[in-house]
């Protein structure tokens, strides 16, 4: 659990550091991007083939390039934590079960939408250790994308040199440096994202309605949880 609050205030303090790239070149200039106005939300990725316009609720019309970056930004980092999560609900739940705050091999700790919890009761200080942790982080994002407050100026703007979802954070070098490659990889995060989102609710719904694991749920893992092993009984 040590190791766990280390590596947490790590990424933290992380957030704060300064960018090992030796020049200040902005994410829009880096992709050689520039919004088309006559194209389906400017032009920005995520249109994708057999629709590529998809809008049913008409979300994108009449809205300006700065909305439409936002919303974009907004479902890129929706998306992200969409991917973790699902990834999450899987490894922590039968027949893996394998979590990193406590140990559980001794029992089952049951749908994933109950870990918290078990981890309330385990760690009770990890959630203020992760609120700081996230806070860090999403400051690092608002000084990356957003607009200082200024006299005549909107912070709630991103900047005119800001692409949607592109805070600098590529510790693989995965980033392509062409244009249209990393239009193509944009497009690709975007649309997992978006099943992930659409995976995560479903898998979270179909647990509260009956309390069981999803590959419980599947017919793929033994149904071994005791729902009165838990801290909290609801």
């Amino acid at each position: 659990m040590k190791l766990i609050i280390t590596a947490l205030c790590a990424a933290s303090a992380s957030a704060f550091a300064p960018s090992c790239a030796s020049s200040k070149k902005s994410a829009l200039n880096a992709v050689s991007w520039s919004p088309d106005e006559d194209a389906f939300a400017y032009g920005l990725p995520g249109t994708l083939d057999p629709a590529p316009e998809f809008d049913p609720f008409g979300l994108s019309e009449g809205k300006d390039l700065n909305t439409m970056k936002k919303y974009r930004e907004a479902e890129t980092q929706h998306g992200r934590v969409a991917m973790l999560a699902f990834i999450g609900l899987l490894v922590t739940e039968e027949p893996i079960e394998f979590h990193p705050l406590f140990e559980a091999y001794n029992k089952d700790i049951g749908p994933a939408i109950r870990h918290l919890d078990e981890v309330r009761s385990a760690s009770p200080f990890f959630f203020e250790v992760l609120g700081l942790v996230i806070g860090a982080l999403e400051l690092q994002r608002a000084l990356t994308g957003w607009k200082a407050p200024a006299d005549g100026v909107n912070y709630a703007d991103l900047n005119e040199d800001y692409f949607p979802g592109d805070v600098g954070f590529d510790p693989l070098g995965l980033k392509p440096d062409d244009p249209e490659e990393f239009f193509a990889m944009s497009t690709k995060e975007l649309q997992h994202g978006r099943v992930a989102m659409l995976g995560t609710a479903g898998i979270i719904a179909q647990e509260l309605v009956n309390g069981k694991e999803i590959f419980v749920n599947l017919g793929l893992a033994a149904d071994r949880f005791d729902p009165s092993s838990v801290p909290v009984q609801f």
